[in-house]
C-alpha cells in the first residue's frame, strides 16, 4: 500500500515503547560534545527538547523569530494539560487516555504513537511540578484536575486559565539554565528561510536575522523542527499573528512528506468576530464548558437580552443532542453543532453567528468565588474585549480556526522522510488523528521534547559520531542562501499596490468558506481556482515597502503569505482526496442521518502523506495504512 515505513515496534501495545527504547543505539557522553543539533522553535516542544539535549551534553543551537523564547505561542494555551494520574480515583488509566484520544481523533491516528503519548504523560506532569509549575491543588494537597471535552474522567491539570504560560515559564527556565551553562546557544529574531540537505541528510538551515536582514548559515548533524501549526492560514484564528507554516513548508519542498494537511481543528469557544478590522480572534478555554452551559433561544431570531429569556425558552442543544457527554463533547462535535444552530437561524448577537455560554447555574451552585478561582483571568479577558461581565451576562462564543492535527509525516522515532530531520509537537501529525482532544496538545508536545526525542535522536546520531563538523561553505548552503536572497528581492521588486496582510485576509476567507468547518467537492474545486487566481495576483501586485537590510515586518509577512498560498492548495488537495468525513474533516457528502461525521474505513483508513512534486505540479499521494489491533473500529458516538 505504501513505501512508507513507520517503524512501529512489534509486541503488546503497553510494551512497545519500553522494548523499543531498549533496542535504540546510544551516544557515549564523551561523544555528545562532538555532535551539533539545531532546534527551530522554542515553544514547549522546542524548549523541552533543547534543554534536555543540552543537559545530555550535545551542542545545541536554538532559533526563534520572537525576541525571546519565552514569547513562543505555547504561552497562549489556557485550560490545562492531560495526564493519566487517576488522582480523582475515577477509573482513569493510561489505556483509557489512549482510547479517548483514538476515539476523539475518529480512528485516524496510529495506535502505537498515541499509547506512547499517554504513557509518558505522567512523567510530564511530574517534571513540570519539579520545575515549579504552580498547578492548582485540591484540599488534600494533591495537584487538582478537571474534565475536558470527549472524556468522562478528570485528568486535566491546570494553573487557572494560564496553564500554557506557567508551563512555558518552567520550560524556559530550564532552557535558560542550559544557555548559561553554554550547552545551548540561543538565536532569537531569526526566521528559517530554507533547510539544507546534503547527500540526502538534513545538515543545516539558512535563516534571516530579522533585525539586520543578514542571511546566516548554520550547520548541524541533525535538525529538529518544533515550529507549531498553521492555523493562521485562515487569517482569523485563535493563534498568535506571526504563527505560520513556513518552516514545515520549506522542509516539504526539500523532501519531507506532509501528512493529513486538511485535518484542522475549529475550536468551538472563541469570542466571535466583532468587526471587519480584526486581525485575530481570542480563545475562551474549553475548560469553561465544565461549568458553562451552551444554549440558544428556542425561538428563531430572538433579539431579547439573554437574561430576559426564560429557562423554558432556552435550547441547551448539546445537552439535548448528546446527553452522555453534554457540554463536554469533543471540539469538532461542539463546533458543528454551534454552526448548525446558527445556520438554522437560532444564533444570537448582532450577526447571528454566536451562541451563549452561561455560568448562571454554576455561580448559583458553587458561588462566585469558586468560579473566579477557576476562570477569573478568562472572565477578565472576555470582559475587557467585549465590555460584558460573564458573571452577569452569558458569554457569546463561536467556532474559529485553531490547531492543526496535520503536519510533517514522521515515523515512530519522530523522524521525517528526510534522514536527520525530526519534527516534534504540533509540527508533526502523529498523535491526534482527525481531531485533537482538549489539553492533549501540551501533553504531546512536552512528551515529545522531554521524554521521546532525546532517546530516538540518539539512535540516529550514533552513526554520526565520526562525521566531522559540517562546513557551511558547501554548494548546498550556497544554493539555499542564493534562493533566499532571490526570493526576498522578488518580493521587494514587485512594487504593486496591495499589502501581504490584504492577500492573507482574502486567502483566509477562501479557506474558511470552502475548506473550513464543512467542505464539499464543488466548493473545494472552486477553492483551488480561487487560490490559483489569488496567487497569480499576489506575485503581480504585492507591495512590500522598505528594504531587506533592516527590520521589515512587511517583508516577513510576504514570505509567510506566499507559503500559505501553496500550503492552502495542499489542504484542498487533501480534503478533495478524502471523500469521507472524520473528526474535524467534515465532507457534506458523507454524514449520518443525524448529521454526524460518517467515516469510510474501508477506503480511507490511512494517513495521507503528500510528496512535493515540483512547483506548479500536483503533489504525489502516499498512503500509510492504519492498523487497529488494540481497539475496535466503530462509529464514534457521544450520545
Amino acid at each position: 500500500m505504501s513505501k512508507l515505513d513507520a517503524k512501529i515496534p512489534e509486541g503488546p501495545l503497553a510494551d512497545k515503547w519500553t522494548n523499543h527504547k531498549a533496542k535504540l543505539h546510544l551516544v557515549n557522553p564523551a561523544n555528545r560534545k562532538k555532535i551539533d543539533i539545531i532546534v527551530v522553535g522554542t515553544g514547549l516542544a522546542g524548549s523541552s527538547a533543547a534543554s534536555t539535549l543540552g543537559e545530555l551534553g550535545y551542542n545545541v543551537k536554538v532559533f526563534c523569530y520572537q525576541d525571546s523564547p519565552r514569547r513562543a505561542h505555547s504561552v497562549a494555551a489556557q485550560g490545562g494539560i492531560n495526564a493519566a494520574k487517576n488522582y480523582k480515583n475515577d477509573n482513569d488509566s493510561v489505556y483509557r487516555l489512549f482510547y479517548d484520544m483514538i476515539k476523539g481523533g475518529d480512528y485516524r491516528a496510529r495506535e502505537a504513537n498515541v499509547y506512547r503519548a499517554a504513557e509518558v504523560s505522567n512523567l510530564v506532569i511530574d517534571h513540570y511540578t519539579a520545575l515549579g509549575v504552580p498547578f492548582a491543588r485540591d484540599y488534600g494537597g494533591y495537584i487538582d484536575n478537571r474534565s475536558f471535552g470527549g472524556v468522562q474522567v478528570s485528568r486535566t491539570f491546570y494553573a487557572k486559565g494560564q496553564t500554557g504560560q506557567q508551563c512555558m515559564i518552567g520550560a524556559y527556565s530550564a532552557l535558560s539554565r542550559q544557555i548559561s551553562k553554554g550547552t545551548v546557544t540561543m538565536y532569537p529574531r531569526r526566521e528559517m528561510m530554507d533547510l539544507v540537505v546534503i547527500d540526502g541528510k538534513a545538515r543545516g538551515i539558512v535563516v534571516r536575522n530579522l533585525i539586520t536582514g543578514e542571511i546566516e548559515r548554520h550547520s548541524a548533524h541533525a535538525v529538529v523542527l518544533a515550529t507549531g501549526g498553521y492555523g493562521t492560514i485562515y487569517y482569523l484564528s485563535t493563534l498568535a499573528l506571526n504563527s505560520n507554516g513556513s518552516a514545515a513548508w520549506k522542509a516539504f519542498k526539500k523532501g519531507a512528506y506532509f501528512a493529513n494537511p486538511s485535518f484542522v481543528q475549529i475550536h468551538p469557544t472563541s469570542i466571535p468576530v466583532l468587526n471587519d478590522h480584526q486581525c485575530k480572534l481570542t480563545l475562551m478555554s474549553e475548560s469553561l464548558r465544565n461549568d458553562g452551559r451552551v444554549w440558544v433561544p428556542k425561538q428563531k431570531g430572538d433579539t431579547r437580552k439573554p437574561n430576559d429569556i426564560p429557562e423554558d425558552e432556552r435550547d441547551y442543544y448539546l445537552e439535548r443532542r448528546y446527553p452522555a457527554f453534554g457540554n463536554l463533547v469533543p471540539r469538532d462535535v461542539a463546533s458543528r453543532a454551534a454552526k448548525e444552530r446558527c445556520d438554522a437561524g437560532y444564533g444570537v448577537g448582532p450577526t447571528g453567528l454566536s451562541v451563549y455560554l452561561d455560568f448562571k447555574d454554576a455561580i448559583n451552585k458553587k458561588g462566585r468565588q469558586v468560579i473566579e478561582d477557576s476562570y477569573g483571568n478568562l472572565f477578565d479577558m472576555y470582559h475587557k474585549i467585549t465590555g460584558e461581565s460573564p458573571y452577569e451576562t452569558p458569554m457569546r462564543i463561536y467556532p474559529a480556526g485553531h490547531y492543526t492535527m496535520g503536519g510533517l509525516w514522521i515515523d515512530y522515532n519522530l523522524m521525517t522522510t528526510v534522514p536527520g530531520l525530526f519534527a516534534i509537537g504540533e509540527a508533526n501529525f502523529s498523535d491526534h488523528g482527525a481531531n485533537r482532544l482538549g489539553a492533549s496538545s501540551l501533553m504531546q508536545t512536552s512528551g515529545d521534547g522531554y521524554f521521546i526525542l532525546p532517546y530516538t535522536i540518539a539512535d540516529y546520531l550514533a552513526d554520526e559520531i565520526k562525521t566531522p563538523k559540517i562546513a557551511t561553505n558547501l554548494p548546498q548552503f550556497d544554493e539555499a542562501e542564493k534562493n533566499a536572497r532571490e526570493r526576498i528581492n522578488k518580493f521587494l521588486s514587485i512594487n504593486g499596490t496591495e499589502t501581504a496582510t490584504s492577500f492573507h485576509k482574502r486567502l483566509g476567507k477562501i479557506m474558511w468558506d470552502y475548506c473550513g468547518m464543512v467542505r464539499n467537492e464543488e466548493g473545494l474545486k472552486k477553492a483551488l481556482t480561487l487560490i490559483n487566481e489569488l496567487k497569480e495576483e499576489f506575485w503581480k501586485n504585492l507591495k512590500v515597502p522598505g528594504t531587506g537590510e533592516e527590520l521589515n515586518q512587511e517583508l516577513e509577512k510576504a514570505g509567510r503569505v506566499a507559503d500559505f498560498m501553496e500550503l492552502g492548495k495542499l489542504l484542498v488537495y487533501d480534503a478533495l482526496n478524502r471523500k469521507e468525513s472524520c473528526g474535524a474533516h467534515f465532507r457534506e457528502e458523507s454524514q449520518t442521518d443525524t448529521g454526524e461525521a460518517k467515516r469510510n474505513d474501508e477506503q480511507y483508513s490511512y494517513v495521507a502523506a503528500w510528496e512535493f512534486n515540483g512547483d506548479g505540479n500536483e503533489p504525489q499521494l502516499h498512503k500509510e495504512e492504519l492498523k487497529f489491533e488494540f481497539v475496535k473500529l466503530q462509529e464514534r458516538s457521544y450520545k
